[in-house]
Parts: structure tokens; sequence; C-alpha cells
């Protein structure tokens, strides 16, 4: 498959620190829609804890790639959906400021140098109330899975149609 038109969604968290679940939780539902309504061709689902190196596995050679994952604001409205686009020009730009610890900022930095961005890059990043050790999110949060995974699916469906026109 052409890497232009190779689509990967990736969920980054722990499942076993709530909210943190939530991009695992929306492949999850991405995987069990497909069941009946199958995803475009070239459309990879995979989960990940959030490693530089794995996620850069992940979207390596996609031209569109999809990332949901937890964030933490403060003050935070837990449940609050953040979309983040970035394309080609913006994502191989140096960034002006870092980020803190090893997560989704370091993999897009790494991957730049690197010369491994996809075309362009989604993230959704949903606010979280509770990172503690459990299995349950929070009910903002988990109120979030259905509705993100139409979104998720309407981008994919919007990046496949723009490819189709060429």
């Amino acid at each position: 498959m052409d890497g232009r038109t190779r689509i990967a969604v990736i969920g980054v968290g722990n499942e076993f620190r709530r909210d943190d679940a939530i991009g695992c939780a929306v492949v999850r539902r991405l995987r069990e829609r497909a069941a009946h309504r199958p995803l475009p061709a070239g459309t990879a689902l995979a989960t990940c804890d959030g490693d530089p190196g794995h996620l850069i596995g992940l979207w390596e050679g996609a031209g569109f790639a999809v990332v949901v994952d937890a964030a933490h604001a403060h003050p935070g409205r837990p449940g609050r959906v953040h979309r983040i686009e970035l394309d080609s020009e913006r994502l191989n730009r140096s960034p002006t400021t870092s980020s803190h610890g090893m997560g989704l900022g370091e993999a897009v930095e790494l991957a730049r140098v690197l010369g491994r961005l996809p075309d362009r890059l989604v993230v959704y990043a949903v606010e979280g109330a509770d990172s503690s050790l459990g299995t349950e999110m929070s009910r903002a949060v988990a109120a979030t899975v259905e509705p993100l995974a139409t979104m998720v699916e309407d981008e994919i469906v919007r990046h496949r149609d723009a490819a189709a026109r060429g």
C-alpha cells in the first residue's frame, strides 16, 4: 500500500490508570465498529503506552495518523476534547518550546529529526480527571469514547476522500 494512503490510528495510554486509558478505549470501540462497518483499506488500529520509539514505529510510513491521548490541564475540565492538526509543513518545523517528560511531543520531535513523520497528524487530547491506579474511567471521560470514535471515523473518511480527489 502506498504510504500516502496508509492511515494509522493510535490510542495512547495505560488501561490501568483510569482516565489515561481513553486512547485505548477509543481504539477498542473503533475495532468493535469495524466488525460491522469496515474502515478503509490500509487503516491500522493500534495502542501504545506513549513510548516515543513505539509511536514512531506505529505511524512510520503513514500518510495520515490520528493519535488519541489523555491530557492533563490545570485547571481542567474532564472530558473536554482538544483537536490539534499538524500538516507536513508544521510537523517539519522545529518546535519553539519543549514539553516535559517523554511522550507524544518528544515522539513528534524525534520523528521530525529522523524524517519519519506522517504527512499529516491529528491529535485528539482528552482532559482527564483521574489517573490513579484502577480500570474504570471517570464518567465525564468515559462519555467521550463514543463521540470521539465517530470523530476519528470522520477524520479517516475526510482523509480518504481528499486522497481520492488527489
